[in-house]
């Protein structure tokens, strides 16, 4: 099972790639989306046309078709939901993308959400936490959280783009991102071409 967090920042579509594709193969998603993040995701993706209710409204009008059972939504403020317990078996929480109030809140375990908690959870059994910091510029302030997260065993990974794939498209830009973080994840997929490979 993999958590997927969806915070308030922008760039939600990065967190909705990422569940499309951990779906897409054939992986359990937990995913969690904060107050926030439902008022960005609404305005990014639909143009504040549709106020959606859960992730599997948003598939839906995505025409992504998956398997129900793989998917399970939980509210930001549900401390009794199974990623708030360290006994819960998961193999990652991914935070995409990540407020600089969430990653305060992680870098200084204030687990005061459903979604920071889960963080919390994944550094202190040594889980992988991977936190897609959505921010520019970063002040010294960013920077401090980032490093505190990194030296608590986060995987710091911004939404960088490269242009050694020829990107075309804002989603080839937003599957390289999907494609990295896959790539730590240790799940294949097929987003972008490694560098290298002809």
């Amino acid at each position: 099972m993999y958590i997927v967090g969806i915070t308030g920042a922008s760039g939600s579509v990065i967190g909705i790639r990422l569940i499309e594709e951990l779906l897409r193969s054939g992986r359990h998603v937990s995913a969690i989306v904060s107050d926030s993040g439902w008022r960005t995701l609404g305005h990014e993706l639909f143009r504040n046309r549709k106020n959606p209710s859960s992730l599997a409204e948003v598939l839906d009008t995505r025409n992504f078709t998956f398997d129900r059972g793989l998917l399970s939504e939980y509210s930001n403020d549900d401390f009794f939901a199974p990623p708030a317990s360290g006994t819960a078996r998961f193999e990652a929480v991914i935070v995409a993308p990540l407020s600089m109030k969430s990653l305060s809140a992680i870098a200084h375990g204030y687990a005061d959400t459903l979604i920071t908690r889960a963080a919390d959870v994944a550094l202190k059994e040594g889980r992988r936490c991977i936190l897609v910091p959505r921010e520019t510029p970063l002040s010294l302030i960013h920077l401090d959280n980032m490093l505190s997260a990194r030296k608590a065993g986060a995987d710091i990974l911004p939404p960088a783009p490269a242009f050694y794939t020829y990107p075309e498209t804002i989603g080839d830009v937003v599957d390289f991102t999907v494609g990295k973080i896959l790539g730590l994840l240790g799940v294949g997929h097929e987003l972008f071409r490694p560098w290298g490979d002809a």
